[in-house]
C-alpha cells in the first residue's frame, strides 16, 4: 500500500522554526483535501492545518498566523512551516492524505 514518509521533526527552543514534509511513496488518487494534526500526552488528536485540492487553507486557531501548509502536487508532497514555535507545539505530528495516515514525527519545544 502507499506509505507516507515524514520527516523534519526534531527539537528546538521556543521561538524557533521547523519545516515538516510528508510524501508519499508513489502517485496516489488525490483527495479533496490534506492536513496534519497533532497529539500532545494525554490530549486528543487535533487537527493543525487543511489545504483542499482548490488550494484553500485552514488552521487551527492555535498556530494561525505562525503555521503554513502548502504541496506539491507533482511530488505527492505536503509541508508545514512551523515558526515561532511555543512548548504548547509539542506533540507528535501525524501526515494526513485521507485515507492514509503517516507515522508520527515527535516536535519538542523546549521554554
Amino acid at each position: 500500500q502507499v506509505r507516507l514518509v515524514e520527516s523534519g521533526g526534531g527539537l528546538v527552543q521556543a521561538g524557533g522554526s521547523l519545516r515538516l514534509s510528508c510524501v508519499a511513496s508513489e502517485i496516489i488518487f488525490r483527495p479533496n483535501a490534506m492536513g496534519w494534526y497533532r497529539q500532545a500526552p494525554g490530549k486528543q488528536r487535533e487537527l493543525v492545518a487543511a489545504i483542499t485540492i482548490g488550494g484553500s487553507t485552514n488552521y487551527a486557531d492555535s498556530v494561525r498566523g505562525r503555521f503554513t501548509i502548502s504541496r506539491d502536487n507533482a511530488q505527492n508532497t505536503v509541508y508545514l512551516q512551523m515558526n515561532n514555535l511555543k512548548p504548547e507545539d509539542t506533540a507528535i505530528y501525524y501526515c494526513n492524505m485521507p485515507p492514509r495516515w503517516g507515522q508520527g514525527t515527535q516536535v519538542t519545544v523546549s521554554s
